[in-house]
């Protein structure tokens, strides 16, 4: 969720941070870090301009999880990257699915561009079993070019496509009507949708929201797997491209002086922890409504699920609205147990035995988010 505030606070001792207005933690990333948002080169083959904008997804900490074989003609073949996993806070591997499905329908989106016929195949050789991995593909994409083949005008918010993670402007409501054009983009028929700009709801879903960051920020697993994917300054992040980069100039310098251990975790009576639980509340607490997508459990339902988020994703842009994943009660470690079954009982009611809420986000209107760090191309492709 919002987990970049975060880290700028928990870094161990810096307390000097907790005085620095949050302008003071927007540096710029090097252009090499977000230099995917440019665009595909001139020279990419059609599979790698396709590509090139599946690299954009959102994926959960921004692990970019995905590995993809173009050895077959005409054909992308994609993995998960087990190297690129989240056990603390997905020990499930749920929320890695689901980044599988955003990537597999900005592929689809780039391909129908070009007026390509698709066609998907989830789970080639079976779907994975429940709480598990397999080294076997998670989606086969073939194409041919189509002869009434349209576009799909989502196309155009791939580049625009970004998470604004601070507190939202409480001042501007989300109509009714917002939301419903926002919930109106078509998806895959095996996801329900929801979403509420009612006070009174919302007002239940903050402070859910708020009672789950708390545990997440309480559990050492969590905290140290988020310092563990930090990246600081502009060597750490053109290594990594991934996580959660910082290039501000305070950190990187309380970094340098050795003041940012990443393997602690600051203590609750701590200036660290109580400026960290204040950015969880700016943003729980700023929501002006809510949207929730669920399935049916199984992995074919998380990876369809992410195909819809990003669909929804793209449409709040093209809405001018901002769209930001709350996912900490959704996640599945022991300690988030108690949440997870509150809000899975918020959203879905009894139906909450035979279905899975597999994203939740919350709407408002926000500052410009910039872009995050990318990695190559070539690096999510197998040799």
């Amino acid at each position: 969720m919002h987990r970049r505030n975060f880290i700028r606070i928990l870094g161990g001792g810096c307390v000097a941070l907790t005085t620095l207005p949050m302008a003071a933690c927007s540096s710029s990333f090097p252009d090499e870090a977000v230099a995917a948002w440019a665009g595909p080169s001139a020279s990419a083959s059609l599979a790698e301009w396709a590509l090139a904008w599946a690299l954009l997804s959102p994926s959960a900490h921004n692990m970019q999880p995905w590995l993809v074989d173009l050895k077959e003609p005409d054909t992308i073949t994609l993995y998960v990257d087990r190297e690129r996993l989240l056990p603390a806070t997905d020990p499930w591997f749920r929320q890695i699915m689901v980044s599988q499905g955003c990537f597999i329908e900005a592929l689809l989106i780039a391909l129908r561009e070009r007026g390509m016929e698709t066609q998907l195949e989830l789970f080639p050789s079976g779907a994975f079993p429940a709480r598990t991995l397999s080294d076997q593909s998670v989606a086969r994409i073939r194409w041919r070019r189509g002869g009434s083949v349209s576009s799909d005008p989502l196309f155009a918010q791939l580049q625009r496509r970004h998470t604004a993670k601070d507190a939202y402007d409480t001042t501007r409501p989300v109509s009714p009507e917002g939301l419903q054009q926002l919930l109106s983009v078509s998806w895959p028929e095996s996801v329900a949708v929801g979403g509420s700009v009612d006070r009174e709801r919302v007002a239940v879903l903050r402070r859910l929201c708020m009672e789950a960051a708390e545990v997440e920020i309480r559990t050492p697993a969590t905290v140290l797997e988020s310092q563990r994917l930090t990246r600081i300054g502009p060597d750490e992040i053109l290594q990594h491209r991934d996580g959660v980069s910082l290039n501000n100039p305070a950190v990187r310098a309380i970094a340098a002086l050795g003041l940012f251990d990443r393997s602690q975790v600051p203590p609750p009576d701590s200036v660290a922890f109580k400026s960290t639980r204040q950015h969880y509340a700016d943003a729980c607490l700023s929501a002006m409504g809510f949207a929730w997508l669920s399935t049916e459990p199984g992995r074919v339902g998380e990876v369809e699920a992410g195909r819809a988020w990003l669909r929804l994703q793209l449409q709040a842009m093209t809405l001018g609205l901002q769209l930001h994943p709350l996912s900490q009660a959704l996640q599945e470690f022991p300690e988030m147990d108690a949440p997870y079954r509150a809000m899975h009982q918020n959203l879905l009611g009894e139906a909450s035995a035979q279905r899975v809420v597999q994203m939740l986000g919350r709407v408002g209107y926000g500052s410009t988010p910039s872009a995050t760090p990318r990695r190559e191309l070539r690096a999510i492709i197998r040799a």
